[in-house]
């Protein structure tokens, strides 16, 4: 009964409110295909993911926060280090009320009523979860649309798209198309070379969140890191093995297909396996306890004896390269892994503090990627 009484003043309430001065009707096409009506721009949003302030950062960097009347609790637990950043620099983000997830159930549909959103953007991977729960009808009934976005999925195929819908939303498509052009020129400064030099390519095992959990391996398939790796001038053994974006390999896959390098990610997971083996990269990482731990991953089963580890071609990298649009920082830093002679003028590292100039309103901080092989 409660529910159905929000639900009846929410309607009421919609329909008594004209639309603010400079606010219009927008039709918007998400990157499920679905035509949303949306009041543009936006002035308060839910965020279905809070790691979706990596794009917003770029958008509003006066202050992402200021639309963001409500998150998924996320970004401090997924990525602590990152979030500690934006803290410094934002303290009132820290009091902006959070939520549980889609396809655990946990997600609070009168908060976000009560919240009073404009829009509510969600990640396709929840679609099937908000679907099942007629989630979408249930906030159409009160006026807030849903809409999709996708940098995890099949990130080359949406991301651009996702920025491009994202940046309508908040009146700030000029912005959104710059971030598009520079991210796709620096892409093109590995693909242009891969391509004219044609070079053989390494073989790479991605192993997505080593040492999150005891078993070994998840991996990639055709896309996020395992395109990541085709884009950087490598060959990822898990392509004809993974079907679709994430999957798993077992070690017997991984020590037939003795990749030449191994490719782990990693971030700070002390809120979901506290103490674990993940190898903690991230922003201001400590760097000698990271490679520490990434040793200690080439000492199980599943990598005993390949050539990667005999050569010292163990590497690791930042998790959340997979789930935002600085996907280009991750390929230019693989490529010069896979073909160092080729890259040797390439500086991944400078490229991503000139991202964050250019961008985000935080300052850059090192500690992204680590390898073994500059310990030989």
């Amino acid at each position: 009964m409660i529910l159905k009484s929000i639900f009846a003043a929410a309607v009421a309430l919609a329909a008594s409110m004209p639309l603010t001065h400079g606010v219009r009707a927008d039709t918007v096409t998400d990157i499920s295909g679905r035509k949303v009506e949306v009041k543009t721009p936006v002035e308060n949003v839910i965020l279905g993911e809070g790691r979706q302030i990596y794009l917003i950062a770029a958008l509003d960097t006066d202050n992402p926060f200021k639309r963001i009347v409500g998150w998924r609790e996320d970004f401090s637990q997924a990525d602590p280090d990152n979030y500690a950043v934006y803290l410094e620099k934002f303290p009132s983000m820290a009091t902006i009320p959070t939520f549980g997830g889609f396809k655990d159930g946990t997600f609070d549909i009168e908060q976000a009523i009560a919240l009073q959103p404009d829009v509510m953007i969600m990640n396709i991977e929840s679609k099937q979860a908000t679907e099942d729960a007629q989630y979408i009808e249930k906030l159409a009934a009160v006026g807030i649309p849903v809409v999709y976005v996708d940098f995890r999925e099949h990130p080359f195929t949406n991301t651009e798209p996702s920025m491009r819908l994202i940046g309508k939303l908040f009146g700030q498509e000029k912005r959104a198309e710059e971030f598009i052009a520079y991210r796709a020129a620096q892409i093109a400064r590995v693909t242009d070379v891969i391509a004219k030099n044609d070079p053989k390519r390494p073989t790479v095992f991605v192993e997505r969140a080593g040492g999150y959990a005891d078993d070994c391996c998840m991996s990639f398939g055709n896309d996020n890191f395992g395109k990541f790796v085709e884009m950087a001038g490598g060959r990822n053994i898990a392509a004809d093995l993974i079907p679709g974006t994430f999957g798993a390999l077992n070690p017997e896959q991984i020590i037939a297909s003795d990749p030449d390098q191994v490719i782990v990610t990693g971030g700070n997971w002390e809120a979901y396996v506290p103490g674990g083996k993940w190898v903690g990269v991230g922003p201001g990482a400590d760097e000698a306890a990271a490679l520490k731990k990434l040793k200690g991953l080439t000492e199980r089963p599943a990598l005993t004896g390949i050539k990667a580890v005999e050569n010292g071609r163990i590497h690791a990298i930042w998790h959340q390269f997979y789930n935002s649009p600085y996907q280009f920082v991750a390929i230019q830093q693989m490529a010069k892994w896979l073909h160092p002679d080729l890259f040797a003028d390439l500086d991944a590292e400078a490229t991503f503090k000139e991202l964050h100039e250019k961008f985000l309103p935080v300052d850059y901080r090192p500690g992204h990627w680590v390898s073994l092989s500059n310990e030989q």
